[in-house]
């Protein structure tokens, strides 16, 4: 029985390392025809490495399935299971550190329900897109959007700006499996919502075809103090330039690149000190924003597709990162948290609020995914309300 049980711990840690692998790939500049391949290689080895492993050592060789001797195994074998060890390590350690997550300090207050799209509608709003079969996965939450509006304080932001409200969008993946009703009534809510500002932090479309989705949803989105986006790696495998067209032709400020003053011409930002927003796209376009052109009194926002770009957002002493990408994983295992998540960090920044002085890191589930599938992970519409430290 110890046997067994150890060879299933080893087991563990080989998937481990194999899904570690997969979401470092995934952080990388690789466009999807390659990560597909490299998926469809990954779901057949979760499958056929513990087998291969039980065959070779539990029935075959040292037979340790049948009460055999760990000793009896070649020293390759040995090596080998050592490095399974590290894995069933890294795999328990970082349950331990998902289970001991806690809001960061700068949050003060967290309002959140759920909207149940489906019964709002009376039906299940799926379309005619590809992965169709997933959406009648049992316990599935494509369709269950938890509305949030947090508030956080910070010391750098000016009295002036006390209370500012920024609608937080991204990964929407319109691909056609997920019906466009089902992203109207997402929109409808956030209007309720009433933010200052509205921002997206990348991948819109899997599909071409469906720009014409824009105007029904993201058209109908007002802002007092402005709407900006990116981009995200999605977009980057189609036609990225043209999607910037659209989403400008809609009164979207796209701000890959570069950095623009918050609300610029409008009347409820005069007189207020600047607060400036900018966006990163890499690493798959573009370059970072500079806000070298901004004093560094002046309170800075970045949009970043992916949370791997923290350690450069750090260094330039931004105050608010939002991003995306991560998806929280969107199957979220009991015990044990989130497994998938494409970043340099793994699931480290997964999903939900991080305070990483001097930069607060909030990383959105998304609203959807190429991939019809959410288990303990429902998308997410959050509102984030930024308050004067002092106030």
């Amino acid at each position: 029985m110890l046997n067994a049980l150890l060879l299933l711990l080893l087991a563990a840690g080989q998937l481990e390392l194999l899904v570690t692998l997969v979401n470092r790939l995934h952080a990388c500049r690789v466009h999807g025809p390659a990560l597909r391949l490299l998926r469809d290689t990954h779901e057949l080895l979760i499958v056929l490495m513990p087998v291969a492993l039980a065959g070779l050592l539990g029935w075959q060789g040292s037979e340790l399935l049948a009460d055999g001797s760990w000793r009896q195994l070649p020293w390759a074998w040995r090596l080998y299971l050592s490095i399974c060890a590290f894995g069933a390590a890294g795999m328990i350690y970082s349950a331990l550190r998902y289970a001991s997550r806690r809001p960061p300090q700068a949050q003060r207050s967290n309002h959140t329900h759920v909207r149940r799209v489906s019964d709002e509608l009376g039906h299940k709003p799926v379309g005619a897109g590809p992965y169709r079969l997933l959406t009648r996965v049992p316990f599935n939450q494509i369709f269950e959007v938890e509305v949030s509006e947090k508030v956080y304080e910070f010391a750098r932001l000016p009295a002036a700006w006390d209370g500012l409200s920024i609608l937080h969008l991204s990964d929407v993946h319109f691909i056609g499996t997920i019906g466009l009703e089902f992203f109207q009534q997402v929109m409808e809510m956030a209007r309720e919502t009433r933010p200052d500002v509205v921002v997206f932090t990348g991948d819109l479309l899997d599909d071409m075809r469906l720009l014409d989705w824009l105007p029904d949803t993201f058209g109908r989105l007002p802002a007092p103090l402005g709407r900006y986006f990116i981009l995200g790696n999605h977009d980057w495998d189609l036609e990225p330039e043209q999607i910037r067209g659209h989403m400008a032709e809609l009164g979207w400020q796209d701000v890959a690149g570069r950095t623009l003053c918050l609300g610029g011409d409008q009347p409820a930002a005069h007189g207020k000190p600047p607060l400036v927003v900018g966006g990163s796209e890499l690493p798959w376009m573009g370059h970072h924003p500079d806000y070298s052109a901004h004093p560094d009194a002046a309170f800075r926002i970045l949009l970043s597709h992916t949370p791997d770009n923290l350690p450069w957002a750090r260094r330039q002493g931004v105050d608010l990162m939002l991003s995306g990408h991560n998806h929280g994983g969107q199957v979220v295992l009991p015990l044990i948290g989130p497994v998938y998540s494409p970043s340099v960090y793994g699931c480290r920044y997964a999903s939900g609020a991080f305070d990483v002085p001097p930069t607060l890191l909030y990383v959105s589930r998304g609203i959807s995914g190429r991939h019809p599938l959410r288990w303990r992970c429902r998308p997410e519409l959050t509102k984030l309300v930024l308050r004067h430290a002092k106030s």
